[in-house]
């Protein structure tokens, strides 16, 4: 991703919080009217809305709410409404499913476990697992779904038993982040919930 992706890269949600498209904001987040530059050629999709939230892919960014006042060709003009909770981006989870492994950090076992995920956000895992972890413990994960397969920290929050035998559901965060890892689990964040909004019913 380039770096102007990075600094003003958004990812475009309807009032419900479904993915619309990706978005380019072209003007200060301060300023009464936002300016987009609506990527992919996703307009018609934007425009079916109202209201539309912005949220930003860079680590130091914001979400942002604002309301369609007009478009012209990809660009699309908000009003600003207000600034929405920033940990926002942190709690867009969506749904996913690879396998892959855990390693020890704070644990007593060794070795490796192998792990089903059942969802990812920017700010962590849910998997399925054999039991044996506790809650505060930290491993490393392998995420294999980013552009470049990336090893993260995550600390595990909580467990719940499962109908599968022999399996406990469990869900961390993940910790000690440093940038280049947020903005790759982003990206494959955003694009899991691009890829997964259905099309709408004209669509070819």
């Amino acid at each position: 991703m380039t770096q102007e992706l990075q600094s003003n890269a958004y990812l475009l949600l309807d009032s419900r919080n479904a993915p619309l498209a990706r978005g380019l904001l072209e003007s200060p987040p301060e300023s009464p009217t936002w300016q987009v530059r609506v990527l992919d050629d996703k307009i018609s999709a934007v425009m079916e809305h109202e209201e539309i939230q912005l949220v930003s892919m860079a680590s130091s960014g914001t979400a942002l709410l604002g309301r369609i006042l007009r478009s012209r060709n990809d660009f699309v003009v908000l009003e600003k409404l207000q600034r929405l909770d920033s940990d926002m981006r942190q709690n867009l989870r969506m749904p996913t499913h690879f396998h892959s492994f855990l390693y020890p950090l704070t644990g007593s076992w060794r070795g490796r476990r192998e792990i089903e995920a059942n969802d990812l956000s920017c700010g962590g895992l849910a998997f399925y697992c054999p039991g044996g972890l506790a809650e505060r413990e930290r491993v490393e994960v392998v995420i294999p779904i980013t552009s470049e397969p990336v090893i993260l920290r995550l600390e595990v929050l909580r467990q719940r038993p499962t109908d599968r035998e022999d399996t406990v559901f469990y869900a961390g965060k993940f910790v000690d982040m440093c940038n280049d890892e947020e903005v790759l689990v982003r990206e494959a964040v955003f694009n899991i919930q691009l890829q997964s909004r259905p099309r709408s019913a004209g669509a070819d």
